[in-house]
């Protein structure tokens, strides 16, 4: 009788369980589709969290104290200045936060996610206009 009664809150146990981690799944796939959708629907991603960092783009902004890119344009020099004296400066090892370190770091990857598409394109057109000259190497 007791290895009836045990067999049953296993098998139901296992039924319950199996359950929720398969709505736990469509859900977190529904939710991952629909931020997709949402990032390619939006040519910008300027108010909205990246899909990839979870960070909006004011908040990578603050968290390196620069200014946000203008027209897809930033001063990436002092983007990577600020990155480095703040990711160096939260070192684990000199006593920093790793946590820190991590919001720094996906704070750059941010930024440059936004910059990225338009150097991209400006490096395009800038080529267009120049003309194709590839480097040419003779052989001896």
């Amino acid at each position: 009788m007791a290895h009836r009664l045990i067999t049953q809150v296993v098998f139901i146990g296992t039924r319950v369980i199996g359950r929720a981690f398969a709505e736990a799944y469509k859900q977190a796939a529904a939710s991952s589709q629909y931020q997709r959708a949402q990032a390619k629907a939006g040519n910008g991603l300027s108010g909205r969290a990246s899909v990839s960092t979870g960070m909006t783009l004011d908040e990578a902004c603050k968290i390196l104290n620069v200014k946000p890119p203008q027209n897809g344009k930033a001063d990436m020099d002092e983007v990577m200045e600020r990155f480095k004296r703040l990711f160096d400066n939260n070192d684990p090892k000199k006593g920093g936060s790793f946590y820190l370190q991590s919001k720094i770091l996906r704070a750059r990857e941010r930024i440059e996610a936004e910059v990225k598409p338009m150097m991209e394109k400006a490096e395009q057109e800038a080529e267009i206009k120049e003309g194709w000259n590839p480097k040419i190497y003779k052989d001896r």
